[in-house]
Order: structure tokens, then C-alpha cells, then sequence
């Protein structure tokens, strides 16, 4: 009998180690300083993390009432607006505009018959965005002020996903996912103008800053495809990380990063040469010890800092986001979110 209750003893004691050593080393540790603030969409919390990025704390979580995903700044009105995807249950159909100065939601804007709503995007120097619908497969373009709709156009494909606009011409580009493609719109004409075959699943999307390339990651292929913006040619095909699902340029253009959700990695692309310079990996995935105390990791979402020094990977496994040194590609900070994080944006 004594035997026994030594022997529960001492198993209590390493429950206790485990639970106190893990909740230390999971514990977020933001101990960087920088401007501005960030803007995290939860998924699973059906809410936004704002946190300052110069005192290091939160200062409040908003909450949506239908699954927010991905989200984007207005500028220069200090207005953040949030596609609302919806859930399981229910599909969203509507954007919701932030203001960032109260962090109140001042409006929500209805999108009609386009349903699942997620990548959005704004205009530069406008109250305008382009939001991707899944379920219609329509890039809209909603005027944040009037709320209006004011245009519509299909892409042609299916559950179309994420898009970026060309810095200089009037053209979008928006990824679908089961069509394994990319579809090209002249926001002039408001009209399908090209289909690029690309491989399978493909999600992620960046345009480099001078517009003459698109990078798209194909997550069920493993592999990027470069886009010539001139050709609507494929140039090259680059082998990622497992399930690589999103793509961000650095601020000067010079490298991209890619989120491998499979891995736990955060891979580092030389633009120029189409070559992986270097692999971070999120504690998490190595061996039985990293395993044991960590979250599994899974990046998703990226957005790069404007001043250029860091990128924010949000890792929705853990409920967190990592902070990437861009001088050395290593990870430096984290900050707690709420459940499963994903999209991002800035606020200055």
C-alpha cells in the first residue's frame, strides 16, 4: 500500500512539473518594440485581437457575430474592414468596417447573394476593397462609405480564394482553390480576361512590389508558381515545405516568405534566383521533448511590417503569433491571440 501511494505521489508531482514547464515555455514572450498596432482575426473565437506593438500588450478583443477569416486596413481613414466567412452552420454574407481609433464596428455592409466572403483587399488611397466570395466565385467591389456593391465579376472558377491587385495597372488576380488556378480581371473593363493553370490547390498569392511576377502557393502540391504579369506565363515551379499556404514579398521585394502548415516551417525564397536561402522552424516539431511541451505548430497567415524589420506569422495550432526577425530570418517575439488565429493587418 505504501509502495502504492509513493508511487501516485510521485506521478502527481510530474503532472504538476508538466503542466507548470509547459504553461511556461507555451507562455507568448513579446520583447520586441516597434510602431503601430496589429490586428488578429481569430477564427475559432469569432474575434479580433488588437495589440500595440510598441508597449507590447493588448488592448482588446473585438467580437464578431459571423466567423471572421481574412482582413484588411483603409488608409488613410484608420479603418480596418473583416470579411465574414461564417461557420459550419451558417455562411456569412457581409464585411464589417472597424474603426481603429475606438475599436468599435461602425458598420456592416450585406453582400447580397455572394456568400463566404474571404480574401479582401483594399484600393490605395481609397475607402474601396475587393473582397473574394466562395460560394458565387465573385470578386466584388464594395464602396466601405456608401456601401454599395459596385461591381460584381465571376471569376469563372471554383471557391476562389485569396486575390492581390498590380501595383501600377487596374488588374487583380485571385487564386481558386479547387480549380487549381488563377484568374486574371481588368477592374477597367470589369471582366475575366485570362484563366492561368497553376497546381493543385492553389491559395496563397503575392505580387512583387514592381508587379512583374505573381507567386502562388499550391498547397496540395507542395510548390510555388511564378507568374510573369506580361506572359501570364508560368516561369518557374519551386518545391515548398508540406502544405504550404500562404506567401508574403518582404517590403524591398528581395525575398518571400512561405507558410508550410504541414511542417511548422516558415521557409525564406530568394526572389531573384528562385532559391530557398533558409528554413525557420516553430518549436513544436522536433522530437519527443518539443512535442511534449509545445503546441504542434501550424502557420498560416503572414503580413510584413512597412517599416520592413519584421514579418507576422500567425500560428493557429498554438494561438499565437510568431514575429520574424527580417535582418537574420529567426524568430524573435510571439504574441497570444485568442482561438486560432489567421488573418492579419496594420494599423499605424
Amino acid at each position: 500500500m505504501k509502495h502504492i501511494k509513493y508511487l501516485a505521489f510521485i506521478a502527481l508531482l510530474l503532472l504538476v512539473f508538466y503542466v507548470v514547464s509547459t504553461a511556461v515555455i507555451r507562455r507568448a514572450s513579446y520583447t520586441i518594440q516597434t510602431n503601430g498596432k496589429l490586428y488578429i482575426v481569430n477564427k475559432l473565437s469569432s474575434s479580433i485581437t488588437v495589440f500595440d506593438l510598441f508597449h507590447g500588450k493588448e488592448l482588446t478583443e473585438i467580437y464578431m457575430d459571423s466567423g471572421p477569416r481574412e482582413i484588411t486596413t483603409l488608409n488613410p481613414s484608420r479603418k480596418v474592414v473583416v470579411a465574414n466567412y461564417g461557420n459550419q452552420n451558417l455562411a456569412g454574407k457581409s464585411i464589417s468596417i472597424i474603426n481603429a481609433n475606438s475599436n468599435k464596428v461602425e458598420k456592416t455592409i450585406e453582400l447580397a447573394q455572394s456568400i463566404r466572403p474571404f480574401g479582401i483587399l483594399n484600393f490605395s488611397l481609397s475607402n474601396k476593397v475587393g473582397i473574394v466570395t466562395g460560394i458565387g466565385n465573385d470578386l466584388l467591389v464594395v464602396n466601405t462609405e456608401t456601401g454599395i456593391v459596385e461591381n460584381k465579376i465571376p471569376t469563372q472558377q471554383i471557391y476562389s480564394h485569396l486575390l492581390v491587385f498590380h501595383p501600377i495597372k487596374p488588374i487583380a488576380y485571385v487564386t481558386n482553390v479547387n480549380s487549381n488556378s488563377v484568374s486574371v480581371i481588368d477592374l477597367n473593363l470589369n471582366q475575366l480576361i485570362r484563366i492561368i493553370p497553376c497546381g493543385l490547390g492553389t491559395e496563397g498569392i503575392d505580387i512583387t512590389p514592381d508587379g512583374s511576377e505573381i507567386w502562388v502557393t499550391n498547397y496540395l502540391d507542395n510548390s510555388i508558381s511564378v507568374i510573369n504579369t506580361k506572359t501570364y506565363q508560368i516561369t518557374h515551379t519551386i518545391p515548398t515545405g508540406n502544405e504550404s499556404l500562404r506567401l508574403k514579398f518582404s517590403i524591398d521585394g528581395r525575398y518571400c516568405l512561405v507558410t508550410n502548415s504541414g511542417d511548422g516551417t516558415i521557409t525564406v525564397f530568394n526572389r531573384q534566383f528562385k532559391r530557398l536561402i533558409k528554413t525557420i522552424s516553430i518549436p513544436g516539431k522536433k522530437g519527443f521533448i518539443e512535442r511534449v511541451l509545445y503546441h504542434t505548430p501550424r502557420p498560416v497567415g503572414i503580413l510584413m511590417h512597412p517599416n520592413g524589420s519584421y514579418a507576422f506569422v500567425s500560428n493557429s495550432n498554438a494561438d499565437k503569433v510568431e514575429v520574424v526577425d527580417m535582418k537574420n530570418f529567426t524568430l524573435v517575439s510571439t504574441i497570444t491571440t485568442g482561438q486560432v488565429p489567421d488573418g492579419l493587418a496594420f494599423v499605424e
